[in-house]
């Protein structure tokens, strides 16, 4: 009997696959710190990089949660759009308090992602068809809401606690970026500690598979679709924070780059499968990048022509990375599915009648 082959020891390929983001990440920086050493490398372009790809990051970490289960959702640029136009619109022409306007744009955030969900799994619609056409409804909506023009606040301005939700720092940092890192760990906690994300992993990777053991897949991504509005909706109130004018448009710039960052995080601490901390890896990859292109005088014509080769490049890696982990085993990384709660028992027979 002929000795088994000893399996190949797939360590060194694995550090590379999931940690090499990470690297790039600081090589980059090494790079640009050589070729600009009196601007890059300071507290300033550090700050900037925190506070300006904060909004991309939640954006991309909306993005992300479809994408766990096979879906996309097109419409959070869209979506981003009109919920920083309701924030400020409600504060500014309806005399809302501020906080009331932004729990109001949270809700329907939320809402229109239960509807995105109900429309792709019930509607039986792909989620790029579904999702597109529900962003261009809430994209109609904004120009109906600004009457195509701009919302601006009067003399008096904004309300100071409404602008320092973006405008603040603590412990001498941005405090956008703390968003980020607490909605990351949200996310990573839910997605890799508990049933939930786990029903969520199988459902992306084998729907059949998910409804042979008794997961509602339907249920599931419409879960995933509202979670996505959730932060969409959050990411539109940081974002009227931000800007302090209502633009109509302005959505639809966020809407590549998020998708950018979700689709190369599938490649990184996770590789194969869309995680949350890989995300915000690839955003930074992203931010350090193109804040170097920037400070190196670059065109503008440059940031989209960098965004659309790297999504090119994350997509390739993505299918890649997923082709390599089927290779090497996915139930060896994938999380398994916690069994289905057992079916609740048959009613005891009536009296007077006897079993058959």
């Amino acid at each position: 009997m002929t000795p088994r082959p000893r399996p190949r020891n797939r360590t060194g390929g694995h550090l590379v696959g999931a940690y090499g983001l990470l690297v790039l990440t600081a090589l980059l920086y090494l790079a640009f710190s050589l070729a600009l050493p009196d601007t890059f490398p300071t507290q300033d372009t550090v700050d900037s990089i925190l506070s300006n790809q904060s909004i991309p990051a939640i954006l991309a970490l909306a993005a992300m949660v479809p994408i766990v289960t096979g879906a996309f959702d097109l419409s959070i640029g869209y979506g981003l759009g009109l919920a920083h136009v309701m924030v400020l619109w409600l504060v500014i022409e309806e005399g809302w308090p501020w906080p009331l306007a932004c729990l109001t744009v949270l809700a329907g955030g939320l809402a229109v992602g239960v509807l995105n969900g109900v429309v792709v799994e019930f509607g039986r619609i792909d989620s790029f068809i579904a999702t597109l056409g529900t962003g261009s409804m809430m994209y109609a909506m904004t120009g109906w809401i600004t009457d195509g023009s701009r919302i601006v606040p009067g003399p008096q301005g904004l309300p100071p606690a409404f602008t320092d939700l973006y405008d603040s720092s603590f412990l001498g940092l941005p405090v956008p970026a703390f968003y980020v890192l607490g909605l990351a760990a949200v996310l990573w906690l839910v997605l890799e500690r508990l049933p939930l994300g786990r029903y969520l992993y199988v459902v992306g990777s084998n729907p059949r598979t998910a409804d042979l053991v008794g997961i509602a897949t339907r249920r599931y991504t419409v879960y995933a679709f509202a979670a996505s509005g959730l932060i969409v909706g959050f990411g539109g109130v940081l974002l009227a924070a931000q800007q302090q004018i209502g633009n109509p448009s302005v959505g639809l710039d966020y809407l590549l780059p998020a998708f950018v960052g979700a689709l190369l995080g599938s490649t990184a601490i996770k590789p194969g499968r869309p995680n949350a901390l890989g995300t915000v890896v690839a955003v930074a990859v992203l931010a350090v990048g193109l804040t170097g292109i920037g400070q190196l005088g670059a065109e503008f014509w440059t940031v989209p022509l960098f965004n659309g080769g790297t999504l090119l490049i994350a997509v390739g890696l993505a299918g890649y990375a997923a082709r390599r982990r089927l290779r090497g085993g996915v139930a060896r990384d994938t999380p398994a599915a916690p069994p289905p709660p057992p079916p609740s028992p048959a009613p005891a027979p009536e009296s007077g009648t006897s079993p058959t």
